[in-house]
């Protein structure tokens, strides 16, 4: 792949066999015990096909033109004198981002995370948050219990992402501790001479009775193709609660790949914000598991594109004990010839009774060539529960402008307000407000 594109058939093969050759970080990584893990998944990987629109799951984003770009997978890290000060959350008010973890083209870098130990007694002695290679010895038995339970493999991105896994972001919250202060996880891709394909990994893991804040952050510096294949692990034990921020915001030539998997324990607590602004063509796949009763999960989705941008969102919730509650809103703002495309699913077999379910889909197309495919989607066998779902597709509505004109706005001045309104639902939910502020203003940008 260093001259040529691999043909459609050699394609994934060709980029196992180039994780296959990563060097120290592998086999530190494989200390952990994750041999195995990272063997399986590399039979998984060689034993599937590229997605094709025919796949009932991909009919509506064709992601072929990922096979016209030889992706490289960097087996060292990029030494690099980045200014982080473009990329981080401004620091206004008490829910700043003092811990950061910085991983460029998927390897830590230390010199650009801020998780000194010096920070850590003031939120717990037990709390970690840090990269798997540097996790204390106490908690490996942990985390490479829960990486082995990664998944039974469906998806054959989730299989390459572990079959090149050479570290993580790792955050550990002790039984019953409280973390206060948010954890800003920043990816950063930096394409080179040759494309660029990171594999970023990370792991969440919410002992029975405690509650974490972090928001995983996708960026891209310089100029040239990307491809980003992430999974994030996050595991919800008893009582806990997590406050999780997805942001997506890519270059115009990044191709983008996304897999959410959470496991939530009885009385449990998880809330997803994702964001997703950039990217050529950008995935998210979303699956959450209640393994236990009276277990709550709240999805806020937004996405935002333009120009040729193909943004997709595949979620799957399913409830299998009694008392579970789900809400789930996604929006998406479509201008010029962009596509969204969103596919949800909650399943509520007979175990689940006295289940609450809801979830709805938005849509603003600011261009008449904009499109969208909505799928929101209930398959339900329990005979007593409470679950809805709808859709709604829309533009702006030239009365709406027109009241607002007549009240002194200009044109885009009142276009700009409605879709501020319409993107507040979701935004207004973002638990930290320098957050909040940055993507009103991605919002201010859409093109009209």
């Amino acid at each position: 792949m260093n001259t040529k594109v691999a043909p459609r058939d050699a394609y994934l093969p060709e980029l196992v066999n180039q994780c296959r050759k990563l060097g120290k970080a592998k086999r530190e990584a494989c200390a952990h015990g994750l041999k195995d893990v990272r063997d399986a998944a590399v039979e998984y990987v060689l034993a599937s096909k590229f997605p094709t629109t025919k796949d009932e799951e991909w009919r509506f984003t064709d992601i072929s033109p990922i096979l016209d770009i030889p992706f490289q997978v960097p087996d060292v890290n990029r030494e690099s004198s980045l200014k982080l000060s473009d990329l981080t959350l401004p620091v206004r008010d008490k829910n700043a981002l003092p811990l950061r973890i910085v991983f460029v083209n998927g390897y830590y870098v230390p010199s650009l995370s801020s998780v000194e130990a010096s920070l850590l007694p003031t939120l717990g002695m037990e709390f970690f948050a840090g990269n798997l290679t540097q996790a204390p010895g106490n908690y490996s038995d942990r985390i490479r219990e829960h990486l082995s339970q990664s998944q039974e493999y469906h998806d054959v991105f989730a299989a390459l992402n572990m079959a090149g896994l050479v570290d993580a972001a790792v955050i550990y919250v002790p039984k019953n501790q409280a973390i206060e202060t948010p954890i800003h996880i920043l990816y950063v891709a930096m394409p080179g001479e040759t494309p660029i394909l990171s594999l970023p990994h990370c792991l969440v893991i919410a002992e029975p009775g405690s509650s974490i804040t972090f928001v995983e952050d996708y960026t891209v510096i310089g100029k040239g193709a990307t491809f980003t294949n992430a999974v994030t692990q996050v595991w919800v034990g008893e009582n806990a609660s997590v406050n999780h921020t997805r942001l997506q915001r890519e270059s115009g030539e990044a191709y983008h790949v996304g897999l959410s998997a959470i496991a939530q324990a009885r009385d449990s607590r998880y809330t997803c914000n994702a964001i997703s602004l950039g990217g050529k063509i950008s995935r998210h796949n979303l699956e959450i598991l209640q393994t236990g009763e009276q277990t709550e999960t709240n999805l806020n989705g937004l996405t935002m594109i333009a120009n040729e941008q193909l943004a997709d969102t595949h979620s799957a919730i399913k409830l299998t004990k009694p008392h579970g509650t789900t809400n789930q809103i996604h929006k998406c703002i479509v201008a010029d010839k962009a596509h969204g495309v969103f596919n949800g699913k909650i399943f509520v077999p007979k175990p689940a009774q006295l289940a609450n379910a809801a979830q709805l889909s938005r849509n603003l197309l600011l261009s008449p060539k904009a499109r969208v495919d909505t799928k929101p989607q209930l398959e339900i066998t329990a005979d007593n529960v409470k679950c809805s779902h709808g859709a709604t597709v829309s533009q702006l509505e030239d009365d709406e402008v027109f009241y607002l004109q007549s009240r002194g706005l200009n044109q885009d001045d009142s276009r700009n307000l409605l879709i501020n309104a319409f993107a507040a639902e979701i935004l207004n939910r973002l638990p930290i407000a320098s957050l909040r502020e940055t993507l009103y203003s991605a919002v201010n940008l859409m093109k009209r």
